[in-house]
């Protein structure tokens, strides 16, 4: 039952939950007492500008989120001087405020390569030193500040009229525990990320003031109840394999409805009082017993972090492995949270390979904070292929983290993949090359066949458009022109402005292009909306970052270009002309 604590990835996000604690909920009593859950929850979201700039400078996080809440909280405070009837209102103006910059930066100034989802949902699985020094930090500020000015956050929590005549009411001390909730939440982030901040900050204290009346009482209780629940959500998350933010935040939720009850029927007869006993006595039995568990294998453990390096690595290595793949078919690997059996598996693997760039950078702290020590291969990186425009050179994934579209790559890629599991496993390396030089044979019909494919397609006919940027290696080895995407970058986090939207329906038309291709794990909508505005057609899907479910046109590599070359190839022609490719299957 307390397997998962001996993890040491568990351990520090335990160790994250008790420093954040104090602060979480000392400041957390002073939130709910001076009705300030609005304004934690804007200051929270009100980091993301702060996020993107720090990501796309490459600065430290924690600094670009804390410097964007800090002025976020000062402006709220120098706002407020003037109507104090309208604060929720001009809260909410200045929060919209800060999420349009994040936008226009994102979209913009840096093209979203920047990877901040993990800091918008947190990430307590793969907090490190910095993450616990600033838990303490805001700790400790907490406890000082609560000593030397509580005194009059309580007078003005509880008479703002007789303390702001009396001068206890000050817009210095306003003003500090405007500023000092935005560093604790900037703490907060790497536990439940800016959009789950209430579920620490708030809910806590609400649960807990149900039950106390005075502040110190209170107070405590808050903390205990924070770290009760950061602590049980950690455990939770591991054994559902859930998102820790989201899991803690979908506990405190549930203690608070269970306190509001039980509330409730302490002044209602003992018989419901025995009825809701026995049902959380149930409840908490059936926590304790469920659970993933992972079970013992002598296998070489393995880990992929995508589904077409998946593919490729189950094919070579066959029995002789234990493969964990993180993304699974249709999962967007730009917007993927690390879940905990991810982190765990990493902890005890051998070999991890990666694909590079963008595409899977979340791995790179994954990798530090698990406590393991594998052998980390970027395939990327061992892709000599010249792009349109480019010079050639050693690391493809630099340019076009895509590169697995042409087949001449996963080539490159299959014989990495064997020489590094017969490294690891020398034993099984006369299987690993056997299986990878068949593989190969494949690759090289599947090459040859789309060429043919596409050769009896007229060259000005051959004119792609797709969801995002992403098919830029399949379009340089089979002789396509790329005339644009939906979302003008190679990650999909990327937003399309209304004028790059404008620009491309324009270009659509002018090239006269025959179809626009949704991607299978994007939201076809805008990419649908765009064709009907220009005429071209939307039905042809495309396999881009990730391979499709089990019984699929996608499901295996193979299958997957074979697949996007039989819709490019409608697309191109009207529905004129088909691909097919003999010996893949």
């Amino acid at each position: 039952m307390l397997d998962p604590f001996r993890l040491p990835f568990v351990q520090r996000g335990v160790a994250e939950v008790l420093l954040l604690s104090v602060a979480a909920g000392t400041f957390g009593t002073w939130i709910v007492l001076r009705g300030l859950a609005f304004y934690t929850h804007a200051v929270a979201t009100a980091a993301f500008p702060g996020l993107v700039l720090a990501a796309g400078l490459g600065f430290a996080a924690p600094i670009g989120a804390f410097a964007a809440a800090a002025a976020f909280a000062a402006g709220m405070n120098q706002l407020s001087r003037y109507r104090q009837d309208q604060q929720d209102s001009m809260t909410a103006l200045a929060l919209v405020a800060a999420l349009v910059v994040g936008v226009i930066l994102a979209s913009d100034v840096f093209h979203s390569a920047s990877s901040i989802e993990t800091l918008l949902f947190g990430s307590l699985l793969t907090t490190g030193p910095g993450d616990l020094a600033l838990a303490a930090g805001a700790s400790a500020v907490a406890l000082a500040a609560t000593t030397i000015v509580g005194g009059r956050w309580l007078a003005a929590g509880f008479d703002p009229d007789s303390s702001q005549v009396l001068g206890v009411r000050s817009r210095l001390s306003e003003g500090a525990l405007l500023v000092l909730i935005a560093l604790a939440v900037t703490a907060a982030l790497a536990t439940t990320g800016a959009l789950l901040a209430t579920a620490v900050f708030v809910i806590p204290a609400a649960t807990t003031r149900m039950w106390s009346r005075r502040l110190i009482p209170w107070q405590v209780a808050t903390v205990g109840l924070v770290a009760v629940e950061g602590i049980a959500g950690l455990w939770l998350s591991v054994r559902t394999n859930a998102p820790p933010g989201g899991t803690i935040a979908t506990l405190a939720g549930g203690v608070f409805a269970a306190s509001a009850v039980l509330k409730w029927l302490t002044r209602s007869n003992r018989s419901r009082r025995l009825v809701v006993a026995a049902t959380a006595a149930g409840l908490l039995g059936a926590a304790c017993a469920g659970g993933a568990t992972t079970a013992g294998t002598n296998s070489l453990q393995v880990v992929a972090t995508t589904t077409q390096i998946g593919d490729w690595v189950r094919t070579v290595g066959g029995s002789q492995i234990a493969l964990h793949q993180i993304l699974q078919p249709n999962t967007d690997p730009h917007e993927y949270e690390p879940r905990p059996q991810d982190v765990l598996a990493v902890a005890q693997a051998k070999v991890v390979f990666e694909n590079g760039d963008n595409l899977d950078r979340w791995m790179d702290k994954v990798i530090s904070e698990s406590g393991g020590h594998p052998a980390v291969v970027v395939l990327g990186n061992g892709v000599p292929v010249k792009l349109p425009g480019e010079a050639t050179g050693p690391e493809a994934s630099n340019y076009d983290p895509h590169w697995w579209h042409d087949p001449v790559n996963a080539e490159e890629a299959m014989e990495r993949i064997a020489a590094t599991l017969a490294r690891a496993d020398p034993a099984g390396q006369p299987q690993f090359e056997a299986r990878a030089s068949a593989y190969t044979a494949k690759l090289r019909t599947l090459d040859q066949g789309i060429k043919n494919c596409v050769s009896r397609i007229p060259p000005d006919q051959r004119k792609l458009v797709t969801d995002h940027d992403a098919f830029d290696y399949f379009a340089s080895a089979f002789g396509i022109k790329v005339v644009g995407a939906v979302i003008p970058s190679q990650t999909t986090q990327g937003e399309p402005s209304a004028g790059e939207l404008a620009d491309l329906i324009a270009l659509i038309k002018e090239e006269r292009v025959q179809a626009v291709f949704p991607e299978s794990s994007l939201n076809p909508k805008l990419a649908q909306s765009i064709a009907t505005a220009t005429g071209a057609a939307s039905s042809y899907a495309l396999y881009g970052d990730t391979l499709g479910p089990a019984g699929s046109t996608g499901s295996t590599y193979l299958t997957m270009e074979v697949a996007n070359s039989d819709s490019m190839a409608r697309g191109f022609t009207g529905g004129l002309q088909t691909c097919t490719v003999p010996g893949i299957s």
